[in-house]
C-alpha cells in the first residue's frame, strides 16, 4: 500500500468514502507480547473520534489492575464530565482462568466466558459501541467454550457501524479468514530472554 492507496479496488458497487469507512474487524494474534497495547492505542484513537469504547478481558483477572483500565476510566470519567471524546465501559470476565485456575472449575470458566460473549452479542445487534476490545478473546474460543461459527456469524452480520478488536494467541482460522485485518506478532528479542522479569508501564 505505497503512500495509503490500496493495491486493487474491488468491484462491490461502493463508492470511496463507503468503502473506507466501513466498520472493521480486526485481529491481533501471534507468540509476542503487544496484542492488547495495539489494541488499546486504536481504542484510544476511536475514544478521540468520540466513538462509545466497550472494553471486555476475558482472561485477565478482575483483581490484576491494568494500566490501561485505570488510563480508560479516567477517559471515560472526563467525557461523562466535559463530553469530551466517547463514553468507556470497562469488563473484567472472570478470575483469569488462563494463567491462574485458582477458583472454580473449567466448567465455571466456561460458562461464564459464554455468557460474557452473549452480553457482547445483546450490545453488538443494540449497537452500543462504536468500538469493542475482545482482550484475550482467542482463548475461549480456542479452548471451545464458545462457537467459532456463531462469533464469525454475529460479528460478520453486525449492524451499523462497529469496529471489533479480538486479541489473543491462537486465532481459529475461521477469525482469520472472516477479518479485515490480521495483525501477528512474532518475537525477535524480549528482556525475558536474559532473565528479566515484567515490569511497571512495560507489562502493565
Amino acid at each position: 500500500m505505497p503512500q495509503g492507496k490500496p493495491n486493487s479496488v474491488p468491484q462491490d458497487g461502493l463508492t470511496t468514502r463507503q468503502r473506507r469507512n466501513r466498520p472493521l474487524l480486526i485481529v491481533h494474534t501471534g507468540e509476542m507480547k503487544g496484542k492488547s497495547t495495539s489494541a488499546f492505542g486504536l481504542a484510544l484513537r476511536g475514544w478521540n473520534q468520540g466513538w462509545s469504547i466497550g472494553v471486555f478481558q476475558f482472561v485477565k483477572s478482575a483483581k490484576w489492575k491494568v494500566g490501561e483500565e485505570s488510563a480508560f476510566r479516567a477517559l471515560g470519567r472526563l467525557h461523562d464530565e466535559t463530553g469530551e471524546g466517547g463514553a468507556v465501559e470497562w469488563h473484567k470476565m472472570g478470575e483469569g482462568w488462563s494463567w491462574a485456575r485458582k477458583q472454580g472449575s473449567e466448567e465455571d470458566h466456561a460458562a461464564a466466558a459464554l455468557e460474557g460473549w452473549r452480553e457482547i452479542a445483546r450490545r453488538i445487534a443494540d449497537e452500543r459501541h462504536g468500538m469493542y476490545v475482545l482482550d484475550e478473546f482467542t482463548y475461549p474460543l480456542h479452548w471451545g467454550w464458545i462457537d467459532v461459527a456463531e462469533v464469525v456469524e454475529t460479528l460478520r452480520d453486525r449492524p451499523g457501524h462497529q469496529h471489533v478488536v479480538i486479541t489473543g494467541r491462537n486465532a481459529p482460522q475461521e477469525l482469520l479468514d472472516a477479518a479485515d485485518l490480521v495483525l501477528e506478532t512474532t518475537k525477535v528479542k524480549h528482556p525475558m530472554d536474559a532473565g528479566q522479569k515484567g515490569q511497571k508501564g512495560i507489562e502493565w
